[in-house]
């Protein structure tokens, strides 16, 4: 669509907004010619961007109505595949919100390559988001410069030939380029594109083979095209490792391994695991495994080429460890052995046979060849367990386990808590117990034992100082208010005797404070509620609450006429002793409906049943306090003013009922405002008229609104000053908060 078209298209836009009330259009963005001046007359097909130009431009239509002042249009870009779930933003724009036609300038982010990204354009105020564009090809080509390709394992692209052998590969590779592997390539053979992507392709037929970024659209725009590699096929000479006199080599052993074929001016690379572990060298037809590197086991392969010989590579050649084995040691790192106990150290090993040799600090410990070793706290040092092979090519090989520290105490600390969750004058019971008991070495390092001694230590709990008789065990059950006091535990254990911290206990009295009430609606002061408790406060100290405030009375019981949460609150012992809550609620008149409501309208000579629920008693009087019935339902016949009393729970509640005739006449659709005092005015019926709920608009024939009110008074037109011609035609709408009620023309003559 060109500019014109849109311009009409939003024009067109702005007039049904003004008639209809439609939200703003957003359409679609579309690329551009270059604005930058001079300006371009293309637009463009695909972003091929670089950091030489990356200045590009987009059209952006939209229609009215006007967007808010502080609205912010922004152009969004999706991701390759056109999914906007995480949006880059391109560019943005907050002073085109009077403007339904201008341009978007963007630059492509470095980081973008691919064939389907789209565009949308994004509204702030309000929140609106445009139609999506077309799917559009963008790269930035961060490289556009020729790349180079050699055959892997050599240092460079040599003379740019390579040969592969009969039934052989070679794998030609991309290098010189950072971050090769986040691009995509087209390979290809002889100038025809190959399938494979990556920065490396294994080719085994001859030809002429270069590659470069898969740029997409943008390819030709990229110059990446690399270097020719000329590759031809020849003839294996069988190239292969002789067998070694040994696979499995112990630790001090080496093993040359020799390939079948030498002599002959050729250039030889070796191969562990399959990456090149020495340079191509001529005649280097040997190389030497050492069992003394770590790591030397794998499989070893050698490759060839030269005069008179393809590129060709030997079958694998497997080199084991065969003094590989693992020590590992069970026990922690530090072990901590208390006085008059003992601990145990031991490791395993995967060796198939073996023999032992356990070490303190540096020195064979005699007698210990087994894979454990007792210790007492007398042992204090840094052991290990030597293992040798005692079988096979690696007898006497050995390997070491990792140290164990074995230390005895400095000293012992002793932690009690409470069991389970306390809080002073709120617990009835609690239990202490000892938590955690730890060992210190002569540095001040801890080391946590209570697994260790929990059970082997004597215990004796004290009270405010003074010890508690027959409390002697690792925790103490308090349940009685006489019990409360300041705590702590002594241990004993050989030369130790470690003192806990202190814990407080406040227990709260084991009694249940009842707080009872008259009701639980208030209707006022002059009805008020008495709360009151079965609990004989007459020699005892409390305080009455309302929402948390202290109501500062000292009367055993009270009246109240506020709703709120009420509680009494009795002093125990040093200890607040809470009643229940009782909530006073006011009264809801709402409990009091009417299934018809309040504003009744029907046709004169008929009824209406309205029928009340919700209170106890019913009472229905007219405009001069008649009583007309006391049933739950009252039919009326007439129109006027009447009164519902009901009472719920000895409050007393009204409700004001309207009865009104409805007119019988329809909408009219022609006045005239001639001042004449007849048909000046649009009077509708009372069934739209008078209505907080019914919305009437008046529209002129442009569509512009003219009049919009709730609860219509039959007062349009105001003045007959606002008719400058005869017979002028208007358009209303009367409508609720669900649906269009009435609708059509009002046709104004003078």
């Amino acid at each position: 669509m060109n500019r014109k078209l849109r311009n009409a298209a939003a024009l067109l836009c702005g007039v049904l907004w003004i008639q209809f009330g439609s939200a703003q259009v957003l359409n679609a963005p579309e690329a551009a010619p270059n604005q930058t001046p001079p300006a371009g007359s293309t637009p463009w097909s695909a972003v091929c961007a670089s950091s030489s130009f990356n200045d590009y431009w987009v059209n952006f239509t939209w229609g009215p109505p006007l967007v808010n002042s502080d609205n912010e249009f922004i152009l969004e870009l999706s991701d390759a595949t056109g999914d906007f779930s995480s949006p880059v933003e391109l560019a943005r724009d907050a002073s085109k919100n009077v403007t339904f036609d201008f341009y978007f300038q963007f630059s492509l982010p470095t980081n973008i390559r691919g064939e389907g990204y789209r565009m949308r354009v994004r509204s702030t105020s309000p929140a609106l988001t445009s139609a999506v564009s077309v799917a559009y090809p963008m790269y930035y080509l961060d490289v556009n410069s020729s790349l180079t390709i050699r055959p892997q394992g050599q240092a460079d692209f040599g003379d740019g030939t390579a040969e592969v052998c009969d039934g052989n590969s070679i794998t030609l590779e991309v290098y010189g380029l950072a971050n090769a592997g986040t691009y995509q390539y087209n390979w290809y053979r002889s100038g025809s594109p190959l399938s494979d992507k990556g920065p490396s392709i294994t080719v085994t037929q001859a030809g002429m083979y270069n590659v470069e970024i898969d740029y997409g659209a943008c390819s030709g725009s990229g110059n990446t095209l690399s270097n020719l590699i000329d590759v031809t096929t020849g003839s294996s000479l069988g190239i292969a490792i002789n067998p070694p006199s040994k696979t499995a080599l112990c630790a001090g052993e080496t093993e040359v391994l020799t390939a079948n074929i030498s002599g002959m001016g050729l250039t030889y690379t070796w191969f562990k695991d399959g990456s090149p572990i020495t340079s191509p060298t001529i005649d280097d037809h040997t190389y030497t495994v050492d069992a003394n590197i770590a790591g030397f086991e794998g499989d070893y392969e050698v490759e060839i080429f030269g005069p008179g010989a393809c590129v060709e590579r030997s079958a694998a050649q497997t080199i084991t460890n065969a003094g590989d084995f693992t020590v590992t040691r069970d026990n922690a790192a530090s072990v901590v052995v208390l006085p008059s106990q003992s601990a145990t150290l031991s490791i395993t090993t995967d060796a198939s046979s073996a023999t032992y040799q356990w070490y303190k600090d540096g020195n064979p410990v005699a007698g210990a060849t087994s894979t454990s070793l007792n210790v007492t706290d007398a042992d204090t040092g840094t052991y290990f367990a030597r293992v040798f092979l005692s079988g096979g090519a690696c007898s006497g090989t050995s390997k070491d386990s990792p140290a164990t520290s074995v230390v005895s105490p400095s000293s012992l600390e002793m932690d009690i808590a409470y069991n389970g969750s306390y809080a002073a004058c709120t617990n009835t019971s609690a239990m202490l117990e000892v938590s955690q008991i730890r060992a210190l070495d002569g540095s001040g390092g801890s080391t946590d034992v209570t697994a260790d001694l929990l059970g082997a230590m004597s215990y004796q709990w004290f009270k405010d100082g003074s010890p508690v008789g027959g409390a002697t065990g690792a925790s103490i059950s308090l349940t009685d208010i006489t019990e409360n006091g300041v705590y702590h535990i002594e241990g004993s254990i050989s030369s130790y005797s470690p003192a806990s911290n202190n814990l407080s206990v406040q227990l709260r009295v084991n009694e249940t404070l009842v707080l009872n009430s008259t009701s639980l609606t208030v209707c006022g002061p002059s009805q008020p509620v008495t709360l009151s408790t079965p609990t004989d406060l007459s020699s005892e100290s409390f305080d009455w609450f309302r929402d948390g405030t202290n109501l500062n009375l000292t009367t055993p019981t009270i009246d109240v006429g506020t709703p709120g949460v009420y509680q009494l609150v009795l002093q125990r012992n040093g200890c607040p002793l809470p009643s229940n809550e009782v909530t006073i609620s006011p009264l809801d008149e709402n409990l009091i409906s009417l299934d018809l409501g309040t504003d009744l309208r029907f046709p004169e000579g008929s009824s209406r049943t309205v029928n009340a629920s919700g209170g106890d008693t019913y009472r229905w009087l007219d405009s001069n306090n008649n009583q007309l019935g006391t049933a739950s339902s009252f039919t009326f016949t007439r129109d006027g003013d009447y009164t519902l009393v009901a009472t719920l729970g000895g409050c007393q509640i009204t409700r004001a009922i309207t009865v009104t005739y409805l007119d019988t006449f329809r909408v009219p659709n022609v006045i005239s405002v001639n001042g004449d005092g007849i048909n000046d005015q649009w009077i509708l019926p009372n069934s739209y008229s008078g209505r907080q709920d019914v919305n009437v608009i008046i529209y002129n024939e442009r569509g512009e609104e003219v009049f919009n009110e709730n609860n219509y008074q039959n007062n349009w037109p105001s003045s007959a000053a606002s008719f400058p011609a005869q017979n002028m035609v208007f358009y209303y709408k009367i409508r609720n908060a669900e649906k269009v009620l009435k609708q059509g023309t009002i046709t104004v003559i003078r």
